[in-house]
């Protein structure tokens, strides 16, 4: 087996902005690291260190490779067990070949108010093969739901550099609607499902529990290049009961204002939230509660005229997009993702499962392929006043 460098060498690493160095390897984040400091909490951390729509990509004739990793699941203080952590995919010439199960190693005890205690764990090595002889572009999809640190890579043959075809740069943000832990693997996460059916190059800024219109994700997608931006905001914010009406619309005009010094003609698409029974005309919190091991979410606010509910921010975000006039700015209404007659697929009340996140994927692909044909017109896309991105 060749030892495969996993920097500065073929191996490119897409989805992820950082690369951590720890002291076993390098753990993808998908925030840059200025970033890191401006984090709220050890949960924030923890999700931006989940490698959702993270892949290694390359070419090779290798028939059998073997990735070391050391694996973090997470198990939340109230829960009976860890997390669901996902799986490693490969894909080969862009078709799905093989589904791994992803290793033990640490487990991250996590208190979302108080922070997290490591339980510490082993690295493992997950291994691939055999695969279809011949030269072939492969993607390691890594697990979606879980942290995982790189610590080698090898391969029974050469390895060189990735041939990507020119694909439109897709950029989104959204809450754990879009992470989608409940995915059964990295491809079934609704973002990744849309990207592969639209033939896109994304880039998954979806962060459980914190899509809360923070300017340092703002300022991120400022300096991404981007051929269409999608930003899905609400759910997050009626969870928490963290804004009224007052506070989240300006607040949500300056994410807007941000993205747009990076972009100013790229088109972008705002995003509200899906069908969510218990919170369409209650606000939240929307704490979680276990009973009999069975997960589920809960609206328990008490309705006020200056309280936010899904409805009215649905209302928030069209006027939003309605007022500022903006010709490539795009209005979407997350129920036509997922609409009140998909609710028998919300197991917990308020995640889709693997099937409704499949469909929400189907359902969003069409969009990035209307949007994109507009993006990738001289002086309207990636091109037009994109930054490079901060270090």
């Amino acid at each position: 087996m060749i030892e495969i460098p996993l920097l500065d060498g073929p191996v490119q690493i897409s989805g992820a902005l950082e690369l951590e160095r720890t002291t076993a390897g390098l753990r993808p984040r998908r925030l840059p690291g200025w970033a890191r400091p401006q984090l709220p909490s050890d949960f924030c951390d923890m999700v931006v260190a989940q490698p959702s729509g993270v892949r290694l990509e390359f070419g090779t004739a290798a028939t059998r490779l073997e990735l070391d990793v050391l694996i973090t699941k997470t198990r939340f203080a109230d829960a009976p067990a860890v997390q669901p952590a996902g799986a490693f995919d490969l894909v080969a010439d862009g078709t799905a070949l093989t589904r791994l199960p992803v290793p033990d190693g640490n487990v991250l005890v996590m208190d979302t108010e108080r922070g997290g205690r490591l339980i510490p764990g082993a690295p493992s090595t997950v291994r691939f093969g055999p695969l279809p002889a011949g030269v072939k572009e492969l993607e390691i999809w890594l697990p979606h739901a879980c942290q995982v640190e790189l610590i080698a890579l090898r391969a029974d043959a050469p390895v060189r550099a990735p041939r990507r075809p020119d694909r439109p740069r897709w950029v989104h943000h959204g809450s754990s609607i879009s992470h989608c832990g409940e995915a059964a693997g990295p491809l079934g996460t609704w973002p990744v499902v849309a990207a592969r059916l639209a033939g896109a190059d994304v880039l998954n800024l979806g962060l459980a529990g914190n899509a809360m219109v923070d300017q340092f994700t703002a300022r991120t997608i400022r300096d991404q290049s981007a051929d269409l931006i999608s930003l899905k905001l609400g759910i997050n914010v009626v969870n928490g009961d963290t804004m009224r009406p007052r506070t989240f619309a300006p607040a949500v005009h300056g994410f807007l204002d941000t993205v747009r010094d990076g972009h100013p003609r790229t088109p972008m698409m705002l995003i509200s939230p899906i069908a969510c029974p218990t919170a369409e005309h209650r606000p939240g919190p929307t704490p979680s509660c276990w009973a009999n091991g069975v997960l589920s979410f809960r609206a328990i606010g008490t309705p006020a005229a200056d309280a936010l509910t899904l409805t009215v921010v649905r209302e928030i975000l069209q006027n939003i997009v309605e007022r500022r006039s903006d010709p490539y700015l795009h209005y979407l209404d997350g129920r036509e993702l997922f609409g009140e007659t998909d609710v028998a697929d919300l197991p917990d009340g308020l995640h889709p499962n693997a099937a409704g996140y499949q469909r929400m994927g189907e359902r969003f692909a069409p969009f990035i392929g209307l949007h994109a044909r507009t993006a990738i017109i001289p002086g309207q896309g990636a091109a037009a006043g994109a930054r490079p991105a901060s270090s």
